[in-house]
Protein backbone atom coordinates (compact mmCIF):
# COMPACT_ATOMS: atom_id res chain seq x y z
CA UNK A 1 0.00 0.00 0.00
CA UNK A 2 1.37 3.38 -0.79
CA UNK A 3 2.99 4.48 2.63
CA UNK A 4 0.99 7.56 2.47
CA UNK A 5 -2.24 6.29 2.22
CA UNK A 6 -1.56 3.95 5.06
CA UNK A 7 -0.68 6.48 7.39
CA UNK A 8 -4.08 8.30 6.32
CA UNK A 9 -6.09 4.78 7.79
CA UNK A 10 -3.66 4.84 10.60
CA UNK A 11 -4.50 8.20 11.63
CA UNK A 12 -8.14 7.56 10.90
CA UNK A 13 -8.01 4.18 13.45
CA UNK A 14 -6.15 6.47 15.67
CA UNK A 15 -9.39 8.84 15.46
CA UNK A 16 -11.75 5.74 16.12
CA UNK A 17 -9.51 4.28 18.47
CA UNK A 18 -10.45 7.18 21.03
CA UNK A 19 -13.58 8.07 20.16
CA UNK A 20 -15.54 4.67 20.49
CA UNK A 21 -14.85 3.99 24.14
CA UNK A 22 -15.88 7.74 24.97
CA UNK A 23 -18.78 7.42 23.72
CA UNK A 24 -20.28 6.28 26.63
CA UNK A 25 -18.55 9.10 29.74
CA UNK A 26 -20.59 11.77 27.23
CA UNK A 27 -23.72 9.67 27.66
CA UNK A 28 -23.31 8.74 31.17
CA UNK A 29 -23.02 12.27 32.00
CA UNK A 30 -25.53 14.02 29.85
CA UNK A 31 -28.50 11.41 29.83
CA UNK A 32 -28.20 7.84 31.12
CA UNK A 33 -28.54 8.83 34.78
CA UNK A 34 -32.14 9.84 34.23
CA UNK A 35 -32.91 7.36 31.69
CA UNK A 36 -31.91 4.19 33.95
CA UNK A 37 -31.95 6.02 37.61
CA UNK A 38 -28.45 6.29 38.46
CA UNK A 39 -26.24 9.00 39.96
CA UNK A 40 -23.19 9.95 37.90
CA UNK A 41 -20.85 8.25 40.59
CA UNK A 42 -22.20 5.19 40.29
CA UNK A 43 -22.96 4.65 36.67
CA UNK A 44 -19.45 5.68 35.63
CA UNK A 45 -17.75 2.31 36.93
CA UNK A 46 -19.14 0.27 34.85
CA UNK A 47 -16.87 1.57 32.57
CA UNK A 48 -13.71 0.44 34.34
CA UNK A 49 -13.37 -3.36 32.72
CA UNK A 50 -13.44 -1.89 29.20
CA UNK A 51 -10.56 0.68 30.46
CA UNK A 52 -8.63 -2.08 32.09
CA UNK A 53 -8.87 -4.38 28.68
CA UNK A 54 -7.90 -1.95 26.42
CA UNK A 55 -4.59 -1.24 28.83
CA UNK A 56 -4.09 -5.33 29.30
CA UNK A 57 -4.96 -6.25 25.73
CA UNK A 58 -1.82 -4.33 24.39
CA UNK A 59 0.80 -6.71 25.49
CA UNK A 60 -0.78 -9.67 23.53
CA UNK A 61 -1.64 -7.15 21.04
CA UNK A 62 1.92 -5.89 20.12
CA UNK A 63 3.37 -9.94 20.20
CA UNK A 64 1.12 -11.06 17.52
CA UNK A 65 1.93 -7.64 15.53
CA UNK A 66 5.14 -8.44 15.51
CA UNK A 67 5.50 -12.17 15.67
CA UNK A 68 3.02 -12.28 12.80
CA UNK A 69 1.83 -9.19 10.53
CA UNK A 70 0.56 -5.06 12.17
CA UNK A 71 -1.27 -5.29 9.03
CA UNK A 72 -3.35 -7.76 9.63
CA UNK A 73 -3.84 -6.84 13.17
CA UNK A 74 -5.08 -3.74 11.62
CA UNK A 75 -7.79 -4.93 10.01
CA UNK A 76 -8.87 -7.08 12.94
CA UNK A 77 -9.36 -3.84 15.00
CA UNK A 78 -11.17 -2.04 12.68
CA UNK A 79 -13.40 -4.85 12.29
CA UNK A 80 -14.11 -5.90 15.95
CA UNK A 81 -14.65 -2.40 17.44
CA UNK A 82 -17.05 -1.47 14.91
CA UNK A 83 -19.15 -4.64 15.13
CA UNK A 84 -18.60 -3.96 19.04
CA UNK A 85 -19.96 -0.70 19.09
CA UNK A 86 -22.90 -1.23 17.18
CA UNK A 87 -23.48 -4.29 19.34
CA UNK A 88 -22.90 -1.84 22.76
CA UNK A 89 -25.66 -0.29 21.46
CA UNK A 90 -28.52 -3.05 22.43
CA UNK A 91 -27.68 -2.71 25.63
CA UNK A 92 -30.66 -1.95 28.20
CA UNK A 93 -28.84 -2.31 32.00
CA UNK A 94 -25.68 -0.91 32.93
CA UNK A 95 -24.18 -5.20 32.91
CA UNK A 96 -24.43 -5.58 29.43
CA UNK A 97 -23.50 -1.82 28.66
CA UNK A 98 -20.33 -2.98 30.29
CA UNK A 99 -19.73 -6.47 28.16
CA UNK A 100 -20.11 -3.93 25.34
CA UNK A 101 -17.82 -1.78 26.80
CA UNK A 102 -15.61 -4.32 27.33
CA UNK A 103 -15.64 -5.65 24.01
CA UNK A 104 -14.88 -1.89 22.50
CA UNK A 105 -11.63 -1.95 24.72
CA UNK A 106 -10.48 -5.38 24.34
CA UNK A 107 -9.74 -4.78 20.17
CA UNK A 108 -9.24 -1.05 21.00
CA UNK A 109 -6.26 -2.10 22.68
CA UNK A 110 -4.77 -3.30 19.46
CA UNK A 111 -4.43 0.14 17.58
CA UNK A 112 -1.38 1.69 20.07
CA UNK A 113 0.95 -1.14 20.06
CA UNK A 114 0.58 -2.02 16.78
CA UNK A 115 -0.52 1.16 14.86
CA UNK A 116 2.21 3.58 16.58
CA UNK A 117 4.79 0.77 15.68
CA UNK A 118 3.84 1.31 11.81
CA UNK A 119 4.05 5.19 11.91
CA UNK A 120 7.77 5.42 13.10
CA UNK A 121 8.34 2.46 11.25
CA UNK A 122 11.33 4.05 8.74
CA UNK A 123 11.47 7.29 9.70
CA UNK A 124 14.24 9.95 10.89
CA UNK A 125 12.44 12.56 12.41
CA UNK A 126 9.57 10.39 14.46
CA UNK A 127 8.14 13.59 16.32
CA UNK A 128 6.12 15.12 13.58
CA UNK A 129 4.32 12.00 12.03
CA UNK A 130 3.82 11.26 15.69
CA UNK A 131 2.67 14.34 17.00
CA UNK A 132 0.23 14.41 13.49
CA UNK A 133 -1.36 10.51 14.45
CA UNK A 134 -2.04 11.97 18.10
CA UNK A 135 -3.91 14.67 17.00
CA UNK A 136 -6.47 12.75 15.18
CA UNK A 137 -6.48 10.78 18.49
CA UNK A 138 -7.13 13.77 20.33
CA UNK A 139 -9.89 14.73 18.02
CA UNK A 140 -11.02 11.56 18.39
CA UNK A 141 -11.61 12.14 22.26
CA UNK A 142 -13.19 15.67 21.23
CA UNK A 143 -15.95 14.45 18.38
CA UNK A 144 -16.62 11.07 21.11
CA UNK A 145 -18.22 14.40 23.20
CA UNK A 146 -19.32 16.24 20.10
CA UNK A 147 -21.05 13.42 17.99
CA UNK A 148 -22.51 11.96 20.92
CA UNK A 149 -24.50 15.03 22.17
CA UNK A 150 -25.57 15.59 18.65
CA UNK A 151 -26.99 12.34 18.34
CA UNK A 152 -27.99 12.04 21.43
CA UNK A 153 -30.58 15.52 21.05
CA UNK A 154 -31.28 14.40 17.11
CA UNK A 155 -31.68 10.43 17.56
CA UNK A 156 -30.61 8.34 20.95
CA UNK A 157 -27.65 7.47 22.72
CA UNK A 158 -28.06 4.50 20.86
CA UNK A 159 -27.57 5.70 17.65
CA UNK A 160 -24.08 7.60 18.91
CA UNK A 161 -22.78 3.84 19.04
CA UNK A 162 -24.08 2.59 16.15
CA UNK A 163 -23.39 5.48 13.61
CA UNK A 164 -19.65 5.49 14.69
CA UNK A 165 -19.43 1.87 14.69
CA UNK A 166 -21.05 1.45 10.82
CA UNK A 167 -18.04 4.00 9.75
CA UNK A 168 -15.20 2.33 11.26
CA UNK A 169 -16.74 -1.48 9.39
CA UNK A 170 -16.70 0.51 6.21
CA UNK A 171 -13.01 1.69 7.09
CA UNK A 172 -12.12 -2.11 7.57
CA UNK A 173 -13.42 -3.31 3.98
CA UNK A 174 -11.34 -0.15 2.08
CA UNK A 175 -8.59 -1.08 4.22
CA UNK A 176 -8.66 -4.61 3.59
CA UNK A 177 -9.39 -3.96 0.02
CA UNK A 178 -5.86 -1.48 -0.32
CA UNK A 179 -3.79 -4.30 1.40
CA UNK A 180 -5.17 -6.64 -0.95
CA UNK A 181 -4.35 -4.75 -4.20
CA UNK A 182 -0.93 -3.81 -2.59
CA UNK A 183 2.06 -5.48 -3.86
CA UNK A 184 3.19 -7.71 -1.54
CA UNK A 185 6.79 -6.04 -1.03
CA UNK A 186 4.82 -3.06 -0.09
CA UNK A 187 3.55 -4.69 3.16
CA UNK A 188 4.43 -1.42 6.13
CA UNK A 189 3.93 -3.78 8.55
CA UNK A 190 6.79 -6.88 7.55
CA UNK A 191 9.30 -4.06 6.29
CA UNK A 192 12.70 -5.06 7.83
CA UNK A 193 11.39 -6.82 11.13
CA UNK A 194 15.30 -7.65 11.30
CA UNK A 195 16.61 -4.23 11.17
CA UNK A 196 18.63 -2.20 14.42
CA UNK A 197 18.57 1.36 15.56
CA UNK A 198 21.99 2.79 15.57
CA UNK A 199 20.74 4.84 18.47
CA UNK A 200 20.21 2.06 20.24
CA UNK A 201 23.92 1.01 20.51
CA UNK A 202 24.75 3.84 21.93
CA UNK A 203 23.28 2.98 25.27
CA UNK A 204 24.50 0.72 28.04
CA UNK A 205 22.24 -1.76 29.56
CA UNK A 206 21.83 0.70 32.31
CA UNK A 207 21.16 3.40 30.45
CA UNK A 208 18.57 1.66 28.40
CA UNK A 209 17.31 0.57 32.14
CA UNK A 210 16.90 4.08 33.46
CA UNK A 211 15.30 5.20 30.16
CA UNK A 212 12.70 2.84 30.16
CA UNK A 213 11.90 3.23 33.50
CA UNK A 214 10.94 6.51 33.17
CA UNK A 215 9.05 6.11 30.24
CA UNK A 216 7.22 3.45 32.08
CA UNK A 217 6.97 5.89 35.86
CA UNK A 218 5.64 9.03 33.66
CA UNK A 219 3.53 7.25 31.25
CA UNK A 220 1.18 5.61 33.89
CA UNK A 221 1.03 9.14 35.86
CA UNK A 222 0.64 10.44 32.69
CA UNK A 223 -2.35 8.18 31.54
CA UNK A 224 -4.05 8.73 34.96
CA UNK A 225 -4.08 12.74 33.86
CA UNK A 226 -5.27 11.99 30.86
CA UNK A 227 -7.85 9.22 31.23
CA UNK A 228 -8.89 11.47 34.08
CA UNK A 229 -9.30 14.96 32.18
CA UNK A 230 -10.82 13.61 29.08
CA UNK A 231 -13.77 11.01 31.08
CA UNK A 232 -14.42 13.87 32.95
CA UNK A 233 -14.11 16.62 31.24
CA UNK A 234 -17.83 17.54 29.69
CA UNK A 235 -18.90 16.94 33.58
CA UNK A 236 -16.77 19.53 34.38
CA UNK A 237 -18.18 21.70 31.65
CA UNK A 238 -21.51 20.46 32.64
CA UNK A 239 -20.90 22.03 36.34
CA UNK A 240 -18.14 25.13 35.75
CA UNK A 241 -20.16 26.45 32.73
CA UNK A 242 -23.59 26.24 34.58
CA UNK A 243 -24.39 29.66 32.75
CA UNK A 244 -23.19 28.77 29.29
CA UNK A 245 -23.80 25.30 28.72
CA UNK A 246 -27.79 25.22 28.86
CA UNK A 247 -28.15 22.21 26.92
CA UNK A 248 -26.42 18.83 26.14
CA UNK A 249 -25.01 20.08 22.08
CA UNK A 250 -23.34 23.30 23.95
CA UNK A 251 -21.84 20.65 26.23
CA UNK A 252 -20.79 18.80 23.62
CA UNK A 253 -19.54 21.99 21.26
CA UNK A 254 -17.89 23.35 24.64
CA UNK A 255 -15.66 19.64 25.27
CA UNK A 256 -15.14 19.50 21.37
CA UNK A 257 -13.62 23.25 21.53
CA UNK A 258 -11.11 22.63 24.08
CA UNK A 259 -9.94 19.21 22.79
CA UNK A 260 -9.91 20.19 19.81
CA UNK A 261 -7.64 23.48 20.63
CA UNK A 262 -5.41 21.85 22.45
CA UNK A 263 -4.54 19.14 20.21
CA UNK A 264 -2.13 21.77 18.70
CA UNK A 265 -0.26 21.33 21.67
CA UNK A 266 1.00 17.81 20.12
CA UNK A 267 2.09 19.11 16.96
CA UNK A 268 4.44 21.91 18.37
CA UNK A 269 6.23 19.06 21.00
CA UNK A 270 6.23 16.60 18.41
CA UNK A 271 8.32 19.69 16.15
CA UNK A 272 10.91 20.56 19.65
CA UNK A 273 11.58 17.30 20.56
CA UNK A 274 13.41 16.51 17.22
CA UNK A 275 14.78 19.36 17.51
CA UNK A 276 15.64 20.62 21.09
CA UNK A 277 16.54 18.01 23.68
CA UNK A 278 13.83 15.78 24.91
CA UNK A 279 14.32 16.00 28.73
CA UNK A 280 14.02 20.23 28.72
CA UNK A 281 10.65 19.60 26.65
CA UNK A 282 9.38 16.97 28.88
CA UNK A 283 9.63 19.33 31.98
CA UNK A 284 8.32 22.37 30.56
CA UNK A 285 5.00 20.23 29.54
CA UNK A 286 4.65 18.51 33.29
CA UNK A 287 5.57 21.79 34.84
CA UNK A 288 2.37 23.46 33.01
CA UNK A 289 0.32 20.71 33.68
CA UNK A 290 1.09 21.38 37.16
CA UNK A 291 0.21 25.44 37.29
CA UNK A 292 -2.89 24.95 34.87
CA UNK A 293 -4.10 21.86 37.10
CA UNK A 294 -3.56 24.18 40.55
CA UNK A 295 -5.28 27.86 38.32
CA UNK A 296 -8.41 25.29 37.72
CA UNK A 297 -9.76 24.56 41.29
CA UNK A 298 -11.30 27.76 41.96
CA UNK A 299 -12.34 28.38 38.24
CA UNK A 300 -15.80 29.16 37.10
CA UNK A 301 -17.15 30.41 33.78
CA UNK A 302 -15.27 31.41 30.79
CA UNK A 303 -11.93 31.63 32.78
CA UNK A 304 -12.25 28.05 33.63
CA UNK A 305 -13.04 27.64 29.26
CA UNK A 306 -10.02 29.36 29.05
CA UNK A 307 -7.79 27.58 31.74
CA UNK A 308 -8.95 23.74 30.49
CA UNK A 309 -7.67 24.87 27.19
CA UNK A 310 -4.52 24.99 28.43
CA UNK A 311 -4.29 22.46 30.35
CA UNK A 312 -5.37 19.73 28.12
CA UNK A 313 -2.76 21.79 25.41
CA UNK A 314 0.03 20.60 27.88
CA UNK A 315 -1.75 17.15 28.84
CA UNK A 316 -2.00 16.18 24.93
CA UNK A 317 1.28 17.52 24.45
CA UNK A 318 3.14 14.62 26.85
CA UNK A 319 1.61 11.95 24.66
CA UNK A 320 4.07 12.10 21.38
CA UNK A 321 7.26 12.74 23.82
CA UNK A 322 7.30 8.31 25.71
CA UNK A 323 6.34 7.06 22.03
CA UNK A 324 9.34 9.16 20.55
CA UNK A 325 11.83 7.81 23.35
CA UNK A 326 10.47 4.45 23.01
CA UNK A 327 11.03 4.52 18.96
CA UNK A 328 14.69 6.04 19.52
CA UNK A 329 15.84 3.12 21.71
CA UNK A 330 14.64 0.11 20.54
CA UNK A 331 14.89 -2.46 17.46
CA UNK A 332 11.43 -2.98 15.15
CA UNK A 333 11.57 -6.47 15.73
CA UNK A 334 10.29 -5.88 19.11
CA UNK A 335 9.29 -2.71 18.90
CA UNK A 336 5.57 -2.98 19.23
CA UNK A 337 5.88 -5.30 22.39
CA UNK A 338 8.01 -1.81 24.17
CA UNK A 339 4.77 0.15 22.95
CA UNK A 340 2.31 -2.68 24.26
CA UNK A 341 4.55 -2.47 27.77
CA UNK A 342 4.07 1.27 27.80
CA UNK A 343 0.11 0.98 27.01
CA UNK A 344 -0.63 -1.41 29.32
CA UNK A 345 0.75 0.62 31.79
CA UNK A 346 -1.11 3.66 30.31
CA UNK A 347 -4.68 2.39 30.50
CA UNK A 348 -4.07 0.03 33.27
CA UNK A 349 -3.58 2.57 35.59
CA UNK A 350 -5.65 5.02 34.21
CA UNK A 351 -8.50 3.21 34.80
CA UNK A 352 -8.46 4.28 38.10
CA UNK A 353 -9.38 7.20 36.88
CA UNK A 354 -12.88 6.46 36.86
CA UNK A 355 -12.86 5.17 40.83
CA UNK A 356 -10.87 8.44 41.58
CA UNK A 357 -13.66 10.37 39.54
CA UNK A 358 -16.47 9.24 41.05
CA UNK A 359 -15.09 9.34 44.63
CA UNK A 360 -13.85 12.99 44.51
CA UNK A 361 -17.16 14.63 42.66
CA UNK A 362 -18.74 12.98 45.27
CA UNK A 363 -16.70 13.79 48.28
CA UNK A 364 -15.29 17.01 47.44
CA UNK A 365 -16.40 18.11 44.23
CA UNK A 366 -13.92 19.13 40.96
CA UNK A 367 -11.55 21.12 42.88
CA UNK A 368 -9.87 18.15 45.03
CA UNK A 369 -9.75 16.32 41.60
CA UNK A 370 -7.69 18.86 40.00
CA UNK A 371 -5.60 19.51 43.28
CA UNK A 372 -4.89 15.52 42.75
CA UNK A 373 -3.89 16.00 39.05
CA UNK A 374 -1.32 19.06 40.06
CA UNK A 375 0.54 16.20 42.97
CA UNK A 376 0.35 13.50 39.98
CA UNK A 377 2.29 16.39 37.43
CA UNK A 378 4.83 16.73 40.23
CA UNK A 379 5.46 13.20 40.47
CA UNK A 380 6.50 13.07 37.00
CA UNK A 381 8.32 16.36 36.93
CA UNK A 382 10.46 14.22 39.68
CA UNK A 383 10.72 10.98 37.70
CA UNK A 384 11.82 12.80 34.41
CA UNK A 385 14.73 14.57 35.97
CA UNK A 386 16.38 11.34 36.05
CA UNK A 387 16.33 11.05 32.12
CA UNK A 388 19.42 10.47 30.84
CA UNK A 389 20.41 12.25 27.11
CA UNK A 390 18.63 11.02 24.20
CA UNK A 391 19.96 11.51 21.16
CA UNK A 392 17.33 14.39 19.04
CA UNK A 393 17.09 12.54 15.77
CA UNK A 394 17.98 9.15 14.68
CA UNK A 395 16.88 6.76 12.04
CA UNK A 396 14.23 4.30 13.52
CA UNK A 397 13.66 1.10 11.29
Amino acid sequence: MNPRLHFVFLNIGHFVDHLLPLVFATAAALLLTREWGMSYAQLIPYATPGLVVFGLGALPAGWLADRWSREKMMVIFFFGIGASAMATSMADTPVTMALGLFAIGLFGSIYHPVGLAMVIQGRRHTGVPLAINGVFGNLGVACAALFTSLLIETYSWRAAFIWPGALTLLLGFAYLICLLRAPKDASVGSENKKGSTKGQAAFTREKLIQVFFVVFASTALGGLIFQSTTFALPKVIDERLAGLAVSVTDVGWYAFSVFALASVGQLIVGYLVDRWPLKHVFLAVVAGQCLFALALVGSSGTSALILSVAFMLVVFGQIPINDVLIGRVTNTEWRSRALAARYIITFSVSATAIPMIAWTHTTWGFGAFFVILAGVAVAIFGFVCFLPRVPVVQKVS
